[in-house]
């Protein structure tokens, strides 16, 4: 089996020589590694466990680094064993080249397999190597991918920090003025139901009382919600009084 393939990388070409010999980077972005360690500066051992096919199967292997030329190409000898599943044996040779301000990786492999893997047939052993090789490639793309930077709060001034921001300050009276509300709208509610004559004075009385509670609260409303109120500590505010001074 045979397969080759290139990928732009938006980093230098000695940043993506030095990811591709990093442990820590690789087990990251092999497609099922359980651990990944370096014997030596060209040897390194691995676990991997994935699905080929209708298969799942635990690879043991070795990788070792052959024909180095840093930070431009080298060859990579793979070898796995999966027991009673089969075994995989491949090389692969990558190369690195300058591409507009990033790096070009391409790489040639040709693998062979052997076992219950070889049964699986030609189109679902390809299928699944360029399955793996897209989730790598596409993994070890995302390792140089720039933090995406958070977006300032809503309604933040420039030059202002955000802690010195407590947002709207919160209507203290208007859960009392709603309360008094409620309760005489009930007191108006029962001298209307009891038809006494003698308690029709009351009646206009809470009425006046219910009007007034009622405006008092909606213009409380209105002023707290149009007027947020910003809150300065007195580390910021001297900052600002600095800045601000002749």
């Amino acid at each position: 089996m045979k397969m080759s393939g290139e990928q732009r990388i938006a980093a230098t070409r000695q940043q993506v020589w030095e990811a591709l010999n990093d442990p820590e980077v690789l087990r990251r972005c092999i497609p099922g590694c359980q651990s990944l360690s370096k014997e030596s500066d060209t040897r390194m051992v691995a676990t991997v466990e994935i699905k080929i096919g209708p298969i799942g199967a635990r690879f043991n292997g070795a990788v070792e680094l052959a024909d180095i030329q840093a930070p431009e190409s080298y060859t990579l000898i793979i070898e796995g064993q999966g027991g009673t599943v089969g075994s995989v044996k491949s090389i692969a040779k990558v190369r690195l080249s300058d591409d507009a301000g990033g790096t070009l990786l391409s790489y040639d492999v040709d693998a062979q397999v052997a076992g219950r893997l070889a049964q699986l047939g030609g189109p679902i052993m390809d299928a699944t190597a360029k399955q793996l090789a897209a989730r790598f490639f596409g993994g070890f793309a995302k390792v140089f991918a720039p933090a995406k930077d958070t977006a300032p709060a809503a309604g933040v001034a420039a030059g202002v920090p955000a802690a010195a921001y407590a947002g709207a300050a919160p209507s203290r009276g208007l859960p009392i003025a709603w309360l008094l509300a409620v309760v005489v709208a009930a007191l108006v509610g029962y001298l209307v139901g009891s038809g006494d004559s003698t308690q029709h004075h009351w009646i206009g009385l809470s009425i006046g009382l219910l009007l007034l509670i009622v405006g008092a609260a909606g213009f409380a409303w209105g002023r707290h919600a149009a007027a947020p109120v910003v809150t300065l500590d007195a580390r910021t505010l001297a900052r600002l009084l600095r800045e601000d001074g002749p």
